[in-house]
């Protein structure tokens, strides 16, 4: 198989399994909006949840492993311009981040919530386990996954964009697309930085779904037109 056909066939395997993974979540465990309450809710559910949602986000967080190669690939098949190898290094952290992210949710999150639910545990305890959970939350979810996730990812796209426009390997039409949505990526990775700290951004919070699914469209259209061409 050539490096085309293998970016290709990865390019529509990643974003399918990303939203795969996270309907199944949005369905059994009311994510992303389960993030936004009450952390005694949030582990109480997530311990009913019990090892096949551990496993679900064992899945979900695979999407990073699957991105790993396409960030690296698709610099090699844009080809042209000195972003290029800058692109594939963004692209590696924007993996590496999204893994260590979603990692808390496999090993970390089901020993706090079993630690809650213990009729044994003392008051003391588990305020030790919600300030745990929320310190965790807001370091690796939303600074490292988040924050640094969607940076990293915008980054990538605008980088790819770029050179899609000024070379001849893609339709210069893909590149603006992928700019444009990079670009919206990296603006709104600020959802809870500065003034919205506290809260969030609440634009930023709408548009990220969808640019989401935009961005997995154009990964998969990239890998169409790869696969078919001859």
């Amino acid at each position: 198989m050539s490096v085309e056909r293998a970016a290709g066939v990865l390019l529509l395997v990643a974003p399918v399994w990303f939203n795969v993974t996270f309907m199944m979540l949005a369905r059994s465990f009311d994510y992303p909006d389960i993030l936004r309450r009450p952390t005694d809710e949030v582990l109480t559910r997530f311990r009913a949840g019990g090892s096949r949602l551990i496993l679900q986000w064992w899945a979900f967080m695979l999407s990073g492993i699957f991105f790993l190669p396409v960030a690296v690939l698709l610099p090699t098949i844009v080809r042209g311009g000195l972003l290029l190898p800058i692109a594939a290094v963004v692209g590696i952290l924007a993996a590496a981040v999204q893994v260590i992210g979603l990692l808390r949710w496999v090993y970390l999150v089901p020993y706090l919530a079993r630690t809650n639910a213990d009729a044994t545990a003392s008051p003391a305890t588990r305020e030790a386990v919600r300030v745990v959970f929320e310190s965790f939350h807001r370091f690796l979810g939303v600074g490292v996954g988040e924050h640094l996730g969607y940076l990293f990812t915008g980054v990538w796209t605008v980088l790819i964009g770029i050179a899609m426009i000024s070379g001849t390997a893609f339709a210069g039409w893909l590149g603006w697309v992928a700019v444009v949505v990079g670009a919206s990526l990296a603006v709104f990775s600020t959802e809870f930085l500065g003034p919205h700290e506290e809260r969030g951004w609440s634009l930023a919070g709408k548009a990220v779904p969808i640019l989401y699914m935009s961005w997995s469209l154009w990964l998969m259209v990239v890998g169409l037109i790869l696969l078919l061409r001859r």
